[in-house]
């Protein structure tokens, strides 16, 4: 349906399993220059979900304070995030060490976990037959999972029918900031997913994570056709962490938007905007 002139199109909520997301835009909160500068990143991001490492969210800084203190906890639904495992016996371990912090601070977060399983250092991509195995046994323990996946379509596939709340794919390896390095690849598992045709769910969620550098890496991934983006050093390793995180939000939403808006054929030869023939209109005074 087509807005009114005057009323700007509003980009719906996010459903994610149990979670209903008024951003599409999920951050990170590490790498940050202090809290301070954390919390104001996350509130230029508009986001209401946020990524915290279980395995350091008790470090303090110098004046004995943690992350989970700066962050306002009756707004944001934390996400808790099993980075730096790289054995699913890890990952769960993990998951269930965040799901108890969050339960005994009463945040909704202790239901659902991104679970990543890495399989290096170098490249900190996936490992796939671990990633799969702790995808099982977190939904058997009854987590929403949304899980850090390379993009591999059939890969995707099975992590969801093994039960994942969401699949993230890759854009290019973590941290790397090189955006969306693979647009076909993440365009053939939307379809393997999405498209009723290959058996796939509609709604069913898809997060590109990893490797955003720009603005246009997330404008990029959503005319892909997902249906959110996830990030952290883009943010905060840019120059100006708050400035580039408005810019982050404003991109998730143009893109969106840019998605569902039906652009152009795309054509080899140029076309006149104007045509080339028509009526001379004479201009008063000229």
């Amino acid at each position: 349906m087509t807005a009114p002139p005057s009323q700007a199109p509003v980009v719906p909520p996010l459903q994610v399993g149990s979670f209903s997301l008024r951003s599409r835009l999920v951050v990170g909160t590490g790498k940050y220059r202090d809290l301070e500068q954390t919390r104001a990143a996350i509130e230029a991001s508009g986001a209401d979900a946020v990524t915290v490492a279980v395995r350091r969210e008790r470090l303090f800084d110098a004046q004995g304070r943690s992350l989970l203190d700066a962050l306002p906890l009756d707004r944001l639904t934390v996400l808790p995030n099993t980075a730096g495992c790289f054995t699913a016996d890890d990952a769960v371990r993990v998951a269930r060490l965040g799901r108890d912090l969050l339960e005994q601070l009463g945040n909704a977060g202790s239901r659902w976990v991104k679970l990543e399983v890495l399989g290096d250092k170098a490249t900190l991509l996936p490992d796939p037959e671990g990633t799969l195995q702790a995808t099982r046994e977190l939904v058997k323990d009854g987590f929403e999972v949304l899980v850090y996946s390379s993009d591999d379509a059939i890969l995707a596939r099975r992590l969801r029918d093994a039960g994942a709340t969401s699949v993230m794919p890759a854009g290019s390896p973590i941290g790397s900031g090189r955006g969306v390095s693979n647009p076909e690849a993440i365009a053939v598992l939307l379809q393997v997913l999405k498209d009723p045709t290959h058996g796939g769910q509609p709604h069913y969620p898809v997060i590109v994570d990893a490797g955003v550098g720009t603005p246009s890496d997330v404008t990029i991934a959503m005319e892909l056709g997902a249906d959110g983006v996830l990030l952290n050093t883009g943010i905060a390793h840019a120059a100006d962490p708050i400035r580039m995180a408005h810019a982050m939000r404003l991109a998730c939403e143009s893109g969106w938007h840019g998605a569902r808006s039906g652009r152009i054929p795309r054509k080899l030869l140029g076309s006149a905007s104007s045509p080339w023939s028509g009526t001379f209109v004479h201009i008063p005074g000229e």
